[in-house]
């Protein structure tokens, strides 16, 4: 069906009333997405709406939704979850994810009006499919593209989220991790992220993230590496050589964004923990080597740093080289960025 017919047809329906969103399946996607829902939310807000997706929970208490439905990867439990969507009973779904999956997932929702890209092949389970744009924008504006097929446009495009206010139990954990490394002690702390679920293509070598270490404790600030429990050793030797202190495997889903919070600058790969920190406030200094900054550089207090190879972009998740993309990267200029940061915030 055309376009045009198709909005003819959208424009037929009534009014909404319950809208599904299903957001995408990582972190730094579904930070990208809070533009749009915020669009959405404000645009219809006679509407009850429901977020489902695997990081959900991380827009709540936003007042961008009325129900929050964490929606796993697993198959069996995406089956469970999809019956609470069913219940709910959306009219309208507007699916972020380009997958078949969730095409197919809205149809069983029982969504009258299904809204998302025509990718992969699932245009037919579409009642609004729209066309993938060539070239392809930024993450942020492309999804701000099926918010605006519901009438819905942003009025900022900066992913924004309320931190943890500094009374909450995991604002004061936080708080009490971070002294009890020695890093609240009226210094800058600055936290350097280690790894990237995307693959090692994404990280920084770690002699670049020893010397940086070395050169922030120079002028006075606190490197933190931070990471996963796959990350933990490497932090641990890197903290053995230089002045570092490490919470690699110490935080977890609930506990990381008032960490974040509690950072000066983070300093991080192309990973969703850049995006987060800096929707909550936090400066972030981004190292893009096999993906693009102009696709998903976070938009806000962030400062993105690439070394220019004619290899890059190339989004491997590993290198089958010596990945000079990210290893040309000098920490002196990483330095010079968080210290840039620093300066603006006093």
């Amino acid at each position: 069906m055309a376009d045009g017919v198709r909005a003819r047809v959208s424009r037929a329906l009534p009014m909404m009333t319950a809208l599904a969103i299903r957001l995408p399946n990582w972190l730094g996607d579904t930070v990208m997405a809070e533009p749009a829902v915020r669009a959405l939310r404000r645009a219809h807000p006679q509407a009850r709406v429901l977020l489902a997706g695997p990081w959900a929970t991380l827009l709540g208490g936003q007042g961008l939704a009325d129900t929050l439905v964490t929606y796993p990867r697993a198959w069996l439990g995406r089956l469970a979850a999809a019956d609470v969507v069913r219940r709910f009973a959306p009219d309208t779904a507007v699916l972020l994810p380009n997958s078949v999956e969730s095409a197919l997932a809205a149809w069983y929702w029982g969504a009258r009006r299904r809204i998302g890209f025509d990718a992969g092949g699932r245009g037919l389970a579409l009642t609004d499919a729209l066309a993938l744009p060539e070239p392809r924008p930024h993450q942020i504006d492309e999804y701000l593209m099926l918010a605006e097929r519901c009438e819905a446009r942003a009025d900022d495009t900066e992913p924004a989220l309320a931190p943890p206010p500094p009374e909450a139990a995991e604002r004061v954990e936080a708080r009490a991790l971070l002294a009890g490394v020695g890093a609240r002690d009226g210094r800058r702390t600055v936290g350097v992220h280690l790894g990237a679920a995307y693959g090692p293509a994404k990280t920084w070598p770690a002699e670049r993230v020893a010397e940086l270490c070395r050169l922030l404790d120079t002028v006075g600030a606190r490197a933190v590496l931070l990471g996963t429990a796959g990350e933990a050793a490497a932090a641990a030797a890197i903290a053995a050589e230089a002045p570092a202190a490490t919470l690699a495997g110490r935080d977890r889903p609930a506990l990381l964004p008032s960490l974040l919070t509690e950072l000066d600058v983070l300093v991080s790969g192309d990973t969703g923990v850049a995006h987060l920190a800096t929707a909550l406030g936090t400066p972030v200094v981004t190292l893009f080597g096999p993906t693009d900054p102009a696709r998903s550089a976070p938009r806000g207090r962030a400062v993105a740093l690439t070394h220019p190879v004619p290899c890059a972009p190339c989004f491997y998740r590993v290198c089958p080289i010596e990945h000079p993309c990210l290893r040309g990267l000098p920490a002196k200029r990483v330095r010079d960025a968080v210290l840039a940061l620093l300066e603006s915030e006093q």
